[in-house]
């Protein structure tokens, strides 16, 4: 069941929708409230703003949720489409007046033979944690050349998740920034999944190894920042 597609069912057709529980495997579970899904641009904190700014030309939205972001891209003129794994997040988008929606995994998706690449890849809200480990990242980072024109880029936030351990020691196994989630509404829980949050340095070493070179365009005050990657090879 698509727990988190529920949710934002609920919050659409019927709000407020009941308390979304996200269950993480460094702490207790913590509530998630669903409006914040559905902000509109005024409502946007700095770093995500800025990162709208940095858009171009044919845009994805990986991991749009109900196409808040790519609805504000539409606003202004830019040919973007939404995509997210949640076939509801993909309804409702298409019910708010995103035109270009779709149902899809990133790491499996392909550009149509005939049909233009994009000029910006955009994820939001950690989004770029869906390739869930430092392998599964740098497997991506070569991956996701294939979708992108010449002078393409990669628009996305994450967060140095150092400060969980500052008294409590580091995992012994793997990276400390590889975590996983499941969602919790109306008593009933999704499967666990895998996420990752990349710290600067870590991010800009992968993107090295990988023919892509990382700005730091906005840092806030609580570990998170935007980064900007663009093919250097």
């Amino acid at each position: 069941m698509d727990v988190f597609g529920e949710a934002l069912k609920d919050q659409f057709t019927k709000p407020p929708a009941e308390t979304l529980w996200v269950h993480n495997s460094y702490d207790e579970p913590e509530e998630m409230p669903v409006d914040i899904y559905f902000r509109d641009e005024d409502e946007m904190p700095e770093l995500e703003l800025k990162a709208l700014e940095l858009c171009k030309g044919k845009v994805l939205d990986v991991g749009a949720g109900v196409g808040s972001h790519a609805l504000i891209l539409q606003n202004r003129g830019f040919d973007v489409t939404g995509m997210d794994i949640s076939a509801p997040a993909v309804t409702i988008m298409k019910q708010r007046g995103l035109k270009q929606a779709m149902e899809g995994n990133i790491l499996k998706y392909q550009v149509p033979a005939g049909e233009k690449k994009y000029d910006t890849l955009l994820f939001m809200m950690n989004g770029i944690g869906l390739t869930g480990s430092i392998p599964g990242l740098k497997a991506f980072l070569k991956q996701v050349k294939t979708l992108i024109e010449p002078g393409g880029q990669l628009v996305f936030d994450s967060s140095d998740l150092s400060y969980l351990y500052h008294e409590v020691p580091f995992p012994l196994n793997g990276y400390y920034g590889e975590v996983s989630f499941r969602y919790e509404y109306k008593s009933i829980k999704g499967n666990w999944f895998k996420w990752i949050y990349v710290d600067q340095q870590t991010l800009k070493d992968l993107a090295k190894q990988a023919g892509w070179y990382t700005e730091v365009i906005f840092e806030d005050e609580n570990d998170q920042y935007l980064a900007r990657l663009t093919i250097n090879d």
